[in-house]
């Protein structure tokens, strides 16, 4: 009784059933990420065989990579899936936390009041621009969620392919989201760092087990034969194809008009 009144087991508690309710989109997420693994060297022979920067090239560059991600059931999207399914939860604790009455004077470790920030290291004098932002102070809370957050960000998108400059950008956004969080969250409630700080902990704990269980070079046995089942196009697709023939029909045009 005595550990469950202590909110810090409370929110660690918290954690764990909010990432078992979530656990099977996290699992097709991790998966999706397996197969662009496994792809990888298909995508970067589809990079040397279009390996131009005028528009022809990126257009069926994008798209015979899209064509092997829809056999593939891959999306390039996949890693930055865990980080947005827990949103809604994210920005429902934002709220909680610093107003709750339950919370305040309820220390955790280092953490004096888990409602407000756990500073870790102060200064007085004001910094242009940092201080706006960040506050007078650091909170470790809030520095061990971003560090945990980028470690997780680096290692699961060095296992993702680049196809493209657009894939690129995109493998930059779990990053910047963990810089936009730092920010946030340094000056609010310790009790929120912490909670995030717990989930991503668990969260790589969950990746590596799924990497140690999981059999590559059955998946892409797997694969190489679900590319001989049929598949209906997605509307998306038949647009870009759509896009990619007027295109060339152009090109074809106009050279015709110089002759």
């Amino acid at each position: 009784a005595q550990y469950l009144s202590n909110w810090g087991i409370i929110i660690l508690l918290l954690t764990l059933f909010i990432k078992l309710l979530l656990w099977p989109f996290v699992y097709k997420s991790y998966l999706s990420q397996a197969k662009m693994r496994v792809l990888r060297p298909q995508i970067e022979a589809i990079n040397e065989k279009y390996a131009g920067k005028d528009q022809e090239m990126m257009m069926k560059r994008n798209t015979e990579t899209m064509n092997l991600y829809r056999s593939a059931g891959a999306s390039p999207m996949s890693g930055c899936l865990p980080m947005l399914l827990q949103m809604p939860f994210l920005i429902a604790l934002y709220m909680y936390f610093p107003t709750s009455i339950l919370l305040r004077g309820q220390g955790f470790l280092w953490a004096d009041d888990l409602s407000t920030y756990d500073a870790v290291i102060s200064w007085s004098a004001d910094i242009p621009l940092v201080s706006s932002f960040l506050g007078n102070h650091l909170s470790l809370f809030c520095v061990l969620m971003t560090l945990t957050n980028v470690i997780y960000t680096r290692y699961t998108m060095a296992q993702t392919p680049t196809a493209g400059e657009g894939m690129a950008g995109m493998k930059m956004m779990p990053y910047i989201m963990s810089i936009m969080f730092f920010f946030m969250f340094n000056q609010n409630a310790s009790g929120l760092s912490y909670y995030y700080f717990v989930s991503t902990l668990i969260t790589i704990m969950q990746y590596f087990a799924f990497r140690w269980m999981l059999n590559e070079d059955k998946l892409l046995s797997q694969l190489e034969e679900n590319k001989k089942k049929p598949r209906k196009k997605s509307k998306w697709m038949q647009r870009l194809e759509e896009a990619q023939r007027l295109q060339q029909e152009q090109q074809r045009k106009a050279q015709q008009r110089k002759r």
